[in-house]
């Protein structure tokens, strides 16, 4: 893990672009502003030339980064990347890096030579990784203060168009949820590392629903209680 850490921190060093006071410093403030929010020590952040609207964390425990896809800056507006980084430092502040890091090393590298060996532990740890993105989301919302903002910028990660935007019902897409629910290619969601979007927007609603979240925004000291959040997030994002 540690020898991998920094091979891939060399080759960010010479392919991305390092985030920090004097460098992209919209996304180093709001880096410190996740990291206050959630306790941790501010990561190193990379902003990657990747299409793609994704961020990542991997390292270790010990020194751990995140991976910003330069789409994402494009796209989000700054409370909408708050949320996103707040996301990952919620992996950091969880102490999911290491778990994560495995999985990536799994997929993209052991998975090309011993796809068959190393499938059980592929989806054991895709499972947990779903679980760990709900906890995450909560850290995102937790960051931003904003439901609108957090489930907002979850439903561009899977529209991923600036011209749609500004039309997307966030109604109808979560609607996709119950529709999603039937037939058999729902189960194509074991192999991924992330629950369907419509599913995290669904159970981030349940979230805001809480005590803990509306005492957290000045909303009073009413709302569910967090085993009873879990209990229906579970019905939410389980796969079979």
């Amino acid at each position: 893990m540690r020898a991998w850490n920094s091979v891939e921190k060399n080759r960010l060093l010479g392919q991305s672009v390092k985030v920090g006071p004097t460098q992209f410093r919209r996304v180093w403030e709001l880096t410190r502003h996740a990291s206050d929010a959630l306790g941790v020590v501010p990561p190193t952040v990379y902003v990657v030339n990747q299409p793609t609207l994704n961020a990542m964390t991997a390292g270790t425990l010990e020194d751990s980064f995140i991976l910003v896809h330069s789409a994402l800056v494009d796209h989000l507006t700054d409370d909408e990347l708050l949320d996103v980084i707040g996301h990952e430092c919620g992996h950091i502040h969880n102490e999911h890096v290491v778990y994560l890091t495995t999985l990536h090393m799994l997929r993209q590298v052991t998975a090309m030579f011993l796809d068959w060996i190393v499938l059980p532990a592929v989806l054991a740890l895709s499972a947990w990784s779903r679980r760990a993105e709900i906890t995450c989301d909560r850290a995102g919302l937790l960051c931003c203060k904003s439901l609108d903002v957090s489930t907002k910028s979850l439903a561009k990660l899977a529209l991923g168009s600036q011209r749609l935007y500004d039309q997307l019902d966030l109604d109808a897409f979560v609607a996709q949820y119950d529709e999603g629910k039937l037939g058999p290619g729902r189960y194509l969601e074991a192999f991924a590392g992330h629950p369907w979007v419509p599913k995290r927007v669904v159970a981030l609603r349940a979230f805001a629903e809480s005590r803990l979240y509306r005492r957290r925004v000045g909303e009073g000291d009413s709302g569910l209680s967090m085993s009873e959040v879990d209990e229906k997030v579970h019905e939410i994002i389980r796969v079979v």
